[in-house]
């Protein structure tokens, strides 16, 4: 098996258009390097960096990346039929589309890594509850504060007391959703979807919620609403909105720390 041993090397072969199927990369450091649509098949990768890599639409069919630090990697699109990723580091990965049949992912990592309903799992795999975001995921009570989720399918997602203070879900499916009890104080949901989703009990404190769609959705026993905009919010009921106004003229007098617009004014509270 030819190897490759440093990046210089690598980057001379890409550059040639080389096909790199069945290389071993000798644990080289690939930190950021744009592999997108690469050939890597039967490569051997194991304990290579990767961190923050390109690999989009990349050929991985059996790869070894076994213990490879995949940490924050774009595999949308990526085959890793096959692979060889035992004891991988995943977290806040891409997975998007990819492909995982018949994959070896025992102790692999997946937390915070990010799938959509294109990914394909291997049979059997409980990516559920695996750590990984996605549509049906269980998450409750999980830290994803400052989480990058911007437009994400997450419908039917189970967060439950779960940490999204200043969280981006902007124009994210969240339809369906469980967050009860969640900490959403500053997050970021305008052009959200969170139809029927249920938010009893949630913390909506500096949240900007502007052009939402909240058919459905139930606001009960929310803990805080201080400084949360609803400007231009859509399918809220008039019982929802009477909710929101019942909370005290304090909270609905706070100005939203980014749009400042004051609660009660995005509800379209007259002041006396």
């Amino acid at each position: 098996m030819q190897s490759i041993s440093d990046r210089a090397t690598l980057l001379k072969q890409l550059q040639e258009g080389q096909d790199l199927s069945g290389i071993d990369f000798q644990q080289i450091d690939l930190y950021r390097m744009d592999l997108e649509g690469v050939n890597l098949e039967n490569a051997d990768l194991s304990q290579v960096l990767l961190t923050n890599a390109n690999l989009k639409n990349a050929n991985l069919k059996g790869a070894n990346l076994n213990k490879a630090d995949l940490r924050g990697v774009d595999f949308q699109g990526a085959n890793l039929t096959r692979a060889n990723l035992t004891g991988a580091y995943l977290n806040r990965a891409n997975l998007s589309g990819a492909n995982f049949t018949a994959a070896n992912l025992t102790d692999a990592k997946l937390k915070v890594a990010l799938y959509d309903r294109a990914t394909i799992w291997l049979e059997d795999y409980d990516y559920r509850n695996s750590g990984a975001i996605g549509p049906n995921a269980k998450l409750n009570g999980t830290f994803l504060n400052t989480a990058n989720l911007r437009g994400s399918d997450l419908q039917g997602i189970q967060l439950i007391g779960a940490y999204l203070s200043g969280t981006d879900l902007t124009g994210a499916n969240l339809a369906d959703a469980a967050l009860s009890g969640a900490n959403l104080q500053k997050a970021f949901l305008t052009g959200a979807c969170l139809r029927n989703a249920r938010l009893s009990g949630a913390e909506l404190q500096g949240a900007d919620l502007r052009a939402a769609d909240l058919t459905g959705v139930d606001l009960s026993n929310l803990q805080g609403v201080a400084g949360a905009d609803f400007t231009q919010a859509v399918g809220l009921s008039e019982t929802a909105k009477a909710k929101l106004l019942s909370h005290p003229l304090a909270d609905l007098g706070t100005w939203n720390p980014y749009t400042r617009t004051t609660t009660g004014e995005s509800l379209g509270y007259v002041y006396q």
